[in-house]
């Protein structure tokens, strides 16, 4: 059969281990894809930095409108990232009638409704595996593997970046700042790591997996986020007394009024396996009715684990662009007329259990204040514990809720920052459980 021809726009590390793996491996994967897959032209603005990466023998252009517009390029690849020009390549390749894959989730998340529409019209594939967890099949999980299932929630450990900064501040007692730091000369961080450790990363990808599993329009501006750059290692230290772990958790649930979209830190259970996840690594846990909770673990970035995924995508579009578009796999795994917009739940109104960090003048009768505004807010308390004074006359009561509303939450917090004998504003963090 005639060759497919990729184009590839962002010749960078992964656009590197894209062509790594297309060449090493190239007898496995023609093999699989039952016809020989080349790579044939590559965009990077230092044409001579790409040429190191992707070889002699492939074109080097440097304006990446000319991939997307080459006669003989079947299949688009976008690893360019933001949602600017890429969105631009992406719309004019699909207007090529050609097939895309892309590991861009901020473009997904916030013009994916727009992008597989056009798709569709076209009758081309937008496969984008590496968008969301790198090097682990969660979209093909959730799209295929668990299609007989309904998707009660998803949680997921999916930013690696924040979980290596809280699994050193767990294992070594060092701060916040110190952590950055070393994951930043490590290269696991940003100069600037507010897209990762604000949580931006992570709502980008739970929007995306929240559209496969409840077969709704992509919804980043309703994702709730919270990052970890707040988080003192008391709290670390604490949670983990109790018996939990820190991570930072994208969760989605579909309940019977609406569905729960958000990214925050959160107390797991220590004895649950996502809650052992630690340094870079990415997991994603998936509750279906008929399977129960189902792990995803693996590498969820680094050149050759996201070039796997891409690779992969770059097959499965190989396999079916001879099929007829009505029976490839939805993008969204549901078909795009059964797409519902399920109303999407404010924060204020999510059901969670809570940790609270509250610091006091020690003084007798202030436990029984707290515990008093906390029952008149419908608040029960499952556990507590009172440390010893930080500094003369003050101390600190840590305590873990039963599950409320939110909007409960903030009404108890705000009465009990108002007592006299409160001397900081409450430290709060969610807690799930997540037993499925």
């Amino acid at each position: 059969m005639k060759p497919i021809n990729i184009g590839l726009m962002g010749v960078g590390t992964v656009g590197g281990g894209v062509a790594t793996v297309l060449k090493r491996n190239a007898e496995e994967i023609s093999r699989r894809a039952g016809r020989d897959i080349r790579l044939t032209i590559a965009a990077r603005r230092n044409v001579e930095q790409a040429r190191e990466l992707v070889g002699e023998e492939v074109i080097i252009v440097a304006d990446a409108f000319a991939v997307v517009d080459h006669p003989d390029v079947d299949i688009v690849v976008e690893l360019i990232g933001g949602d600017t020009v890429a969105k631009d390549l992406v719309l004019r390749a699909i207007a090529n009638g050609k097939h895309v894959v892309t590991a861009n989730k901020k473009l997904l998340a916030l013009h994916g409704n727009e992008i597989f529409a056009r798709a569709q019209e076209k009758g081309v594939m937008v496969a984008f595996e590496a968008a969301v967890a790198g090097g682990i099949p969660i979209i093909k999980a959730l799209r295929e593997g668990l299609s007989a299932n309904r998707i009660e929630w998803i949680a997921g450990i999916i930013n690696g970046t924040s979980n290596f900064i809280l699994t050193e501040m767990r294992e070594k007692g060092a701060s916040f700042a110190d952590v950055l730091a070393e994951a930043q000369r490590l290269g696991y961080a940003e100069a600037d790591p507010t897209f990762d450790v604000e949580g931006h990363d992570a709502g980008h990808k739970l929007t995306i997996m929240a559209a496969i599993a409840f077969g709704i329009p992509m919804n980043f501006g309703a994702c709730y986020l919270e990052g970890i750059s707040r988080l003192d290692g008391r709290d670390i230290r604490y949670a983990e007394e109790l018996g939990y772990r820190v991570k930072l958790l994208g969760l989605t649930r579909c309940t019977e009024d609406g569905v729960e979209l958000r990214v925050h830190p959160t107390l797991i259970p220590e004895g649950r396996l996502i809650a052992n996840v630690n340094g870079v690594m990415n997991a994603v846990l998936a509750k279906g009715d008929a399977i129960g909770p189902t792990l995803y673990y693996g590498a969820g970035a680094g050149a050759l684990p996201t070039a796997s995924a891409v690779v992969a995508d770059i097959v499965d579009v190989a396999r079916l662009m001879t099929a007829d578009p009505e029976h490839r796999v939805p993008h969204l795994a549901f078909q795009p007329d059964q797409l519902k917009d399920l109303p999407l739940l404010p924060m204020d109104e999510v059901v969670s259990s809570y940790y609270l960090r509250i610091s006091v003048t020690d003084r007798a009768g202030v436990l029984a204040e707290i515990t008093r505004l906390l029952a008149e807010n419908g608040i029960s308390i499952e556990a507590l514990i009172q440390k010893g004074s930080l500094s003369e006359g003050t101390a600190e009561v840590v305590l873990l809720t039963h599950r409320v509303k939110e909007r409960q939450a903030n009404a108890a917090i705000a009465a009990i920052e108002s007592l006299a004998s409160v001397t900081c504003p409450v430290v709060r963090l969610r807690m799930e459980e997540l037993n499925g």
